[in-house]
């Protein structure tokens, strides 16, 4: 049997008996789109007729293609696999067979991904320990990898843009001063309020000029500045890195031959630490001020012989201490931000996951350091 299937055009379609179980299609002509072409529906009956089991092609004589001839291939293929056909593909062109290959790829469910397993706790505590032992091994590739773009800094090789560094300088530091007020006021406010209480129960009132000056200057300043700039500007560092995450633009960079880390990374950590130290020097001076207020407006004390206990209490040991600190933190936060930043996923749901991540790993990092340097500072006798 042999039948003939031709449109307009050249494209042509030809089906020959082999034996009795085999139908042998034919493809001839030029299948383009916008031409009239055969389509599977013109030679359904005739294939749905035959009791073959198996189809096989011939296209030695099929001058070109486009995806006219796959759209009438996938009918047959569908048609032969709802039918139990053997389908032969060694006759058809490899870039069809490349195509169709890809079309057949199952596309994953992520409905699949979300199912629920039931785990043991032995299961559980080891997922989490390796978790763990993958993000240990991040955070110290990331700070490796932030040695080594400071090491170009200061060499003169890192390329970064400075109208960006300064930027991020404005946005750290000058937009930064009205939180950082509003906080340093009212956590003197209160150091000053509960430690004047205590103090006066001994009529020893005046050295609640000690209690905050020593307390917001060397702890309490830096300590409240890093917790905010890790809130503020940790977090605006992981949703910025996130959404070119998100835009493929950082795998430009790398294309361009660009490091991330020279332009994106470093400009954020340099203003940070240019910025955090006038931070914390303002936070400790706003805090004396609320505490001045306090012992001046609920204590009766003088503003001058405040201002002279003050003096007094505080050296330059006290500040370097503080600036110290909140220059630690600073560099916590620029390195919290932008390891949550560059490990972002490629969703918007994972850009707030990570800003999410940046403020919960900068404030977790300052509470260590914090803690550590107290011990250190101390045993140093500073």
């Amino acid at each position: 049997m042999q039948a003939t299937i031709v449109k307009q055009s050249t494209a042509k379609v030809d089906l020959n008996q082999i034996g009795t179980n085999e139908l042998n299609i034919v493809l001839t002509g030029s299948w383009h789109i916008q031409q009239n072409h055969p389509s599977f529906t013109d030679i359904e009956s005739l294939v749905r007729d035959t009791t073959r089991t198996r189809v096989s092609f011939n296209s030695q004589a099929l001058a070109d293609w486009d995806t006219s001839l796959l759209i009438f291939l996938s009918g047959l293929f569908k048609f032969a696999q709802q039918h139990q056909m053997e389908i032969d593909h060694s006759g058809l062109p490899d870039g069809v067979h490349r195509l169709m290959d890809l079309a057949s790829i199952e596309t994953p469910n992520p409905n699949t991904n979300k199912k629920k397993t039931s785990q043991n706790f032995v299961t559980q505590l080891g997922n989490s320990t390796l978790d763990w032992y993958r993000g240990a091994i991040g955070m110290l590739a990331f700070l490796g990898e932030i040695i080594l773009s400071f090491q170009r800094f200061l060499l003169g090789k890192a390329q970064y843009r400075k109208s960006d560094f300064f930027m991020i300088v404005q946005e750290v530091g000058p937009q930064a001063f009205g939180i950082v007020s509003l906080i340093s006021f009212l956590v003197g406010l209160i150091l000053a309020y509960m430690g004047a209480i205590q103090l006066s129960q001994f009529g020893a009132q005046i050295f609640v000029a000690d209690l905050v000056g020593i307390g917001m200057v060397r702890e309490v300043g830096a300590l409240m500045t890093g917790i905010i700039i890790a809130g503020r500007t940790g977090a605006a560092f992981a949703a910025q890195l996130g959404t070119m995450q998100v835009n493929e633009e950082i795998d430009a960079f790398k294309t361009l031959g660009i490091s991330p880390m020279d332009f994106l990374v470093l400009p954020r950590l340099l203003a940070l630490i240019l910025m955090i130290p006038l931070l914390t020097i303002y936070s400790g001076i706003v805090g004396i001020l609320a505490g001045a207020i306090i012992g001046y407006t609920v204590f009766d004390i003088g503003v001058f012989e405040y201002y002279h206990q003050t003096v007094r209490a505080l050296d330059l040991n006290q500040f370097a201490v503080g600036i110290a600190k909140g220059t630690v933190y600073g560099i916590l936060v620029a390195y919290a931000g932008c390891l949550r930043g560059i490990q972002c996923g490629r969703s918007a749901q994972a850009v707030g996951q990570a800003a999410t991540s940046a403020v919960v790993t900068g404030i977790l990092l300052i509470v260590i350091f914090a803690s550590l340097l107290t011990v250190l500072f101390h045993n140093l006798g500073i």
